[in-house]
């Protein structure tokens, strides 16, 4: 590459770090204004050896997961680019296609990450804006009644506002979140000038002393140090949007600095005022910033709630392309990204929970017992995701990746048995919402692979209905039926339903299936699949494919059809749509709770025809029973 080349070439890089910055480290980057608070809230001391041992703690963390498990390591696990919890879990299936019991394994992992991901995201939001509004009682005590009402406004307003989509005021994120953690490194150099003597503690004596000092209650501790490493799987998850290279630059240039100045900076003020405990973010910043401090810190943490509310939108959407979660109503609210989406379910459930949790909890105090177990469930389930990946597609020998696994599984292990003290006490809370979305996600997979069960076998293949057919008088019509399949093989039964109570056939019939691939797109070359079948030629399969993070637009794929020889004349096309009525015989293996939730499940999913772009003025949709 040429001189000329290379500088466009880094001044993209830069925008996109800079991007970066407005959205993939907000959630980590609002932690200094609850962590060092919770850490010491308790019952440890603020003098320099206890200080020094916390401000290590928080400094090995943030290497030792954020930066070498997450940066280094796991975010070099992409899926064509893309990650996060589902991308992980269909990329690990790709090195286990020949594995039934490690694909149900892995499966199982990706959707108890994913049930996890859910109960963080209902506190991430609540006690970041929470925490930031709390600096008003630093402002003027007397202002303490308006936290719950100012925190219950700004959360209810970015709910409400995502039926607009967040593209108009997502160009204002870099900008603030630069600004943010420009403030964030600042406050931490102006308090570290006044006793440098914290940097010490980047020696991890300084850890390893605290822990042995404290015995068990350094467990306690852990169990709030892990509040500086949530967001580290963010990294991962967002990294289809902006790219490896540009998550790097900005985190090792510019994010982990401003974070380790700000972490030492507090620190540093607690020693020698042990009075700001009180609340050592805001304290850190004189009395004249205070109001545009909070101003900062309210719109830092907004779109922290922002960057939550989308990922859960995109966790949801790759759930239901893979078929492990039922059918949602989702809408595109931007015509240039494909990434911009909204699912009013979602939206309406996370905001009632979040608003909810505020007024429970009501201190950022109070739901940092609730914080963590989620967060560290998450990582474990990254960390075997990523073992499996490392043995199946890498190819690393055993020695390197029983490493892996057993440095990073240990330390994720310590966490999770950190944060497990905290149940009793808020933890419940988490581990509740992600026990009721296992549930339901694992109750679906089970339940639709009976239903697939079913279907293979009552299969009849198409050389078998059409000996039956020369002996049925059946009335020819003209132009195009298309009917709806899930399997990739034999007739659909919505096609026998149709061909046994309606009598007629038509001249050109197509069963189409559609394919979501364990990766996140697919090539226009590769989207279709066309078989014909018979000697007149009138019968044709065909396979449509879609990534996991693709829309699944039924018209605009049939269009490419002729490419492959089919003509398909979308003006005079009929969709058969099969409309399953679900009954359970009493042997069924599924007990009574699933078998009631798969029904409702089942009955209460979106429809097919919004969801695949069908016509709705080309839909016969035809109810079949069918008894597992």
């Amino acid at each position: 590459m040429s001189a000329q080349q290379s500088v466009p070439a880094k001044e993209h890089l830069t925008t996109l770090a800079l991007s970066a910055i407005g959205v993939v480290f907000a959630d980590i980057g609002t932690s200094p204004l609850y962590a060092i608070k919770q850490v010491f809230h308790d019952f440890l001391p603020t003098d320099t050896a206890h200080v020094l041992g916390v401000l290590s703690l928080i400094f090995w963390s943030l290497i030792l997961v954020v930066t070498t498990k997450y940066t280094i390591f796991i975010m070099r696990a992409d899926n064509k680019g893309e990650g996060g919890i589902i991308a992980l879990m269909a990329l690990a299936l790709q090195g286990s296609s020949d594995h039934i019991e490690r694909k149900r394994l892995i499966v199982t992992l990706g959707i108890l990450g994913a049930a996890l991901f859910y109960g963080d995201s209902i506190i991430t939001p609540a006690i970041s804006v929470l925490s930031a509004i709390e600096g008003i009682k630093v402002i003027s005590p007397r202002l303490d009644n308006f936290v719950i009402p100012l925190t219950i406004a700004i959360l209810s307003a970015i709910f409400i506002l995502q039926t607009k989509g967040s593209k108009q005021i997502s160009r204002f994120f870099p900008p603030i979140m630069v600004t943010w953690f420009a403030t964030l490194g600042l406050l931490g150099l102006i308090n570290i000038a006044h006793n440098p003597d914290v940097l010490l503690a980047v020696n991890p004596y300084y850890a390893a002393n605290i822990l042995i000092e404290l015995g068990w209650k350094g467990f306690v501790i852990m169990g709030a140090v892990v509040l500086v490493i949530a967001g580290a799987e963010t990294l991962y998850a967002d990294m289809g949007q902006f790219g490896l290279k540009p998550i790097r630059l900005a985190w090792f240039s510019f994010v982990f600095p401003a974070l380790l100045l700000n972490y030492f900076g507090q620190g540093a003020l607690l020693i020698d005022n042990p009075a700001a405990l009180a609340n050592p973010f805001y304290l850190m910043a004189p009395s004249w910033a205070m109001y545009p401090l909070l101003i900062l810190a309210t719109l830092a943490t907004a779109i922290t709630s922002q960057a939550v509310i989308s990922g859960a939108f995109t966790v949801t959407r790759q759930a239901i392309q893979l078929n492990y979660c039922p059918r949602m109503n989702l809408r595109h609210t931007s015509n240039d990204e494909m990434g911009q989406i909204y699912i009013p379910t979602i939206n309406w459930l996370l905001m009632a929970s979040v608003l909810i949790v505020v007024l429970s909890f009501k201190t950022s105090s109070a739901l940092a017992s609730a914080y963590g177990i989620a967060v560290t469930g998450t990582m474990i389930v990254d960390t075997i995701l990523a073992f499996i990946v490392i043995k199946a597609l890498w190819r690393w020998n055993t020695i390197t990746s029983t490493s892996f696994l057993s440095v990073f599984l240990f330390i994720d292990l310590i966490f999770l048995f950190s944060n497990s003290l905290k149940i009793p006490t808020g933890g419940w809370l988490p581990l509740v919402a992600a026990g009721v979305l296992f549930a339901i996600m694992s109750t679906w997979v089970k339940g639709k692979e009976m239903l697939a069960k079913y279907l293979e076998d009552r299969r009849v293949l198409f050389e078998e209905l059409q000996e039956q057919l020369k002996d049925r008088p059946l009335v020819t019509v003209p132009g195009t039926a298309i009917y709806m399949a899930r399997s990739l093989h034999g007739v659909p039964q919505v096609l026998l339903h149709n061909l046994e109570h309606n009598h007629v056939l038509h001249s050109k019939i197509v069963v189409l299936t559609i394919v979501t691939k364990e990766e996140p797109y697919v090539d226009e070359a590769h989207r279709v699949k066309v078989r014909a079948f018979g000697e007149s030629g009138n019968f044709f399969r065909v396979k449509l494919y879609f990534g996991f993070q693709e829309e699944q637009d039924v018209r605009r794929a049939l269009q490419l059809c002729c490419h492959e020889g089919l003509e398909v004349d979308q003006k005079s096309v009929t969709f058969f749509i099969g409309s399953e009525r679900l009954s359970f015989r009493r042997k069924n293996p599924m007990p009574t709770w699933q078998r009631s939730l798969f029904k409702f499940l089942t009955h209460n999913c979106a429809s097919p025809i919004a969801f695949f772009k069908i016509p709705v003025d080309r839909v016969i949709e035809l109810g079949i029973r069918v008894e597992l």
